[in-house]
């Protein structure tokens, strides 16, 4: 329950008049002593800043001083005097050259006011010293980005035999002069030209100061300068100008006062914070007065938001001995409980849903009326990889791309009840083919309706469809080959017996025979292949010669080799070895690696079958000089219905199986199978056995 706000209750009565007192106290004592202070920090920066133009103005005397008793002595040199008498232009440039180095001067020259010469580096760019500067003191040289200004000293070269010469000396007053006056007055110095500065010891320089806001600048009259106000990056700063010379030579002397402003603000936040705390005290002893009085109410309003927070726990208890608010409480708590009840079961039910969502394997996504995905259960993440943080938000389309169909995906998002397959881009650029159910979430005439769909990964099932496809394609090929040339060959033979010659008898029989061995290879192949599937497969292994098992593979297959004009080279060791296997079915391995590379290389090539002793493994090699097989299906091709490689003719495709029933033969031996890339091209097939050495 709300406590309204009224004036005429006395806890609001006592706060507001507490407080009200602590700040007309605060402002009738604090505001006059604030402004008392700062009048007296602004006098004493006015007076620093007066000091230090004093300290300047004997700074920039000494200096002059220090300029004019440089000319006179360099004037007095001997050395000086001998190389004017000689007229060694040279040896006079170098001379004035080191001795203004030493002296730390800018400008030594030697001036003839008769002819206008001058003797010695002068500075650039363009130097008219020896005619218009004819008095000591600070002159202009304009011909600069900024003007400069010098302080120069001249004095006569008086000798014997040197006559209307005269020593023109003088220092540049550039940042670094304005640099050294700070160091000495503890205030930033600055040279101006009417109101452009030319030389400061600020540390932006002169860049920084030009064109900056200052105060209307108001005469001192005590010391004939003008006093102004400005700011430099940020700060501000006292100053006072003063003229040094008639061509409006100005010399400013600068104190930053931030420190000064910035005791004034903390003098203001302190009087500030004053009075708030003593505000803030002053309520908290209202407030606790107000509770005494209205507790009641405040606990029950407490009991309120705690609702609200979902805190149902918590009984509703209230000490009081108004009766009302005893009935108010009573009520509040028998809500409390119906509440509670009611949510308990909601969220049973929810978390039954949530179980029951979450456990379902399809993919379950819901979008909003703009398409954006609002709901993605873990079936889904699971099938396409995305977790529920990154597609929420996101746009059906965004998360399901298509793959080669025109159109973004949400146009092919079916009708409630309806089904559609559609190829999409997953996460990792995984492709998929997904079988969409849609639904509605709420009745059209709701408004807020949303698009649930049903999701589930199908494409092992096409595959396997495609697989068992092509498999089916495969083997009625297979079939129908050797049955066709055997009923061609069985029909010549029942009509043209008595005509057919001893060597037309022979190819026709030897036809038939090819048929057979390959219905057979074909039928074993199926037999053994149904028999690893079911888990019934079986091998019984003795030892065995390995040459007479090659010979037995090598009978089977020659008459196949001698339809395609192929050769078959045997290589075994000195030393036939004896294995540890089942000879019918190392047999049947033989036949279907030789057969294979029969059928994927070219006719009247060589196919080789070589064995070598590896430790207590024997090692048979198969190598033929067809295509190849890529390296990306090298690790496919002993897999079901995987080809070895690709093949132009369709009769070149077999049923798939001769390969994955040779990797299961050889491992149920306890040997290894592979292939390789054979050099000069074609490939290896390779399998291994174990081996028992007699004695």
């Amino acid at each position: 329950m709300k406590i309204p706000f009224n004036l005429h209750r006395l806890p609001v009565q006592m706060i507001l008049s507490f407080i009200g007192v602590v700040i007309l106290t605060a402002v009738a004592v604090g505001v006059p002593a604030l402004l008392l202070i700062r009048e007296q920090l602004d006098d004493q920066a006015w007076s620093q800043v007066n000091q230090g133009q004093r300290a300047a103005l004997a700074l920039y005397a000494a200096r002059e001083n220090e300029i004019a008793s440089l000319a006179t002595l360099t004037a007095q040199r001997p050395t000086l005097k001998e190389l004017l008498l000689h007229d060694d232009a040279r040896e006079l440039e170098n001379y004035l050259e080191g001795l203004k180095g030493n002296l730390g001067l800018d400008l030594m020259v030697i001036c003839d006011p008769g002819s206008g010469s001058v003797f010695g580096k002068e500075p650039s760019p363009t130097f008219e010293s020896c005619l218009s500067w004819a008095s000591d003191g600070y002159h202009l040289q304009p011909d600069q980005p900024f003007p400069w200004v010098w302080l120069t000293a001249r004095h006569p070269v008086s000798s014997d035999g040197v006559a209307n010469f005269e020593v023109l000396v003088g220092t540049r007053l550039d940042d670094d002069f304005a640099l050294q006056m700070r160091d000495q007055t503890g205030l930033d110095n600055s040279l101006m030209i009417a109101d452009t500065i030319v030389a400061t010891s600020f540390q932006g320089g002169i860049d920084e100061l030009q064109g900056f806001s200052r105060e209307e600048s108001r005469p001192d009259t005590g010391n004939n300068s003008f006093r102004a106000k400005f700011e430099s990056g940020g700060l501000p700063y006292y100053s006072a100008r003063y003229k040094l010379a008639e061509q409006e030579i100005w010399a400013e002397v600068a104190l930053g006062v931030g420190p000064i402003l910035a005791s004034q603000q903390r003098l203001g936040l302190i009087l500030f914070f004053s009075i708030l705390v003593v505000a803030i005290l002053v309520s908290i002893l209202g407030i606790l007065l107000a509770r005494r009085i209205s507790q009641p109410l405040v606990q029950l309003a407490h009991a309120a938001v705690e609702f609200s927070n979902q805190d149902l726990e918590t009984p509703v208890t209230i000490d009081t001995q108004v009766w009302e608010v005893q009935e108010v409480a009573g009520a509040l708590e028998s809500a409390r409980v119906d509440l509670q009840q009611t949510v308990t079961k909601l969220e049973r039910e929810k978390a039954w849903v949530n179980h029951l969502i979450e456990s379902i394997v399809e993919g379950i996504v819901t979008l909003d009326q703009e398409g954006k995905i609002s709901y993605f259960s873990a079936g889904a993440e699971e099938i396409t990889g995305w977790s529920r943080e990154q597609v929420l938000g996101s746009s059906f389309d965004q998360v399901f791309q298509l793959v080669d169909a025109e159109g973004p995906s949400s146009d092919w998002i079916p009708m409630p009840g309806a089904k559609k397959k559609l190829v999409v881009k997953l996460s990792g650029e995984r492709q998929a083919v997904l079988s969409f159910t849609g639904a509605r979430l709420a009745p059209a005439e709701a408004g807020e309706t949303q698009v649930a769909l049903v999701f589930r990964d199908i494409s092992e099932e096409e595959l396997i469809r495609r697989i068992l496809g092509d498999f089916l394609a495969n083997i009625a090929h297979e079939f129908r080959t050797p049955l066709s040339a055997a009923a061609a060959s069985s029909e010549l033979l029942m009509d043209q017996l008595q005509d057919l010659s001893q060597a037309e008898l022979k190819e026709l029989l030897n036809s038939l025979h090819l048929g057979i061995l390959g219905l057979q290879t074909l039928v074993d192949n199926l037999l053994e292949s149904a028999s690893i599937e079911a888990g019934r497969f079986y091998i019984s292994p003795y030892r065995s010669d390995l040459g007479k098992i090659i010979a037995g593979a090598v009978q089977l297959i020659q008459p196949l080799l001698d339809k395609y004009g192929q050769r078959l080279v045997v290589e075994l060791p000195a030393e036939i070895p004896v294995i540890f296997a089942d000879e019918r079915r190392i047999i049947q391995v033989l036949v279907n690696l030789v057969s294979n590379a029969s059928k994927y290389g070219p006719s009247d090539e060589e196919i080789m079958i070589s064995a070598f002793v590896d430790r207590n493994w024997v090692k048979v090699q198969v190598a033929d000089c067809g295509p190849g097989i890529p390296i990306e299906r090298q690790t496919q091709v002993f897999r079901r219905f995987m080809y070895p490689g690709r093949v132009a003719r369709s009769e070149k495709v077999g049923a798939g199986l001769g390969l994955s029933v040779v990797k299961a033969t050889v491992e149920a031996h306890g040997g290894q199978v592979g292939v390789q890339d054979r050099p000069g091209g074609g490939s290896i097939f390779w399998f291994s056995l174990p081996m028992r050495l007699e004695g």
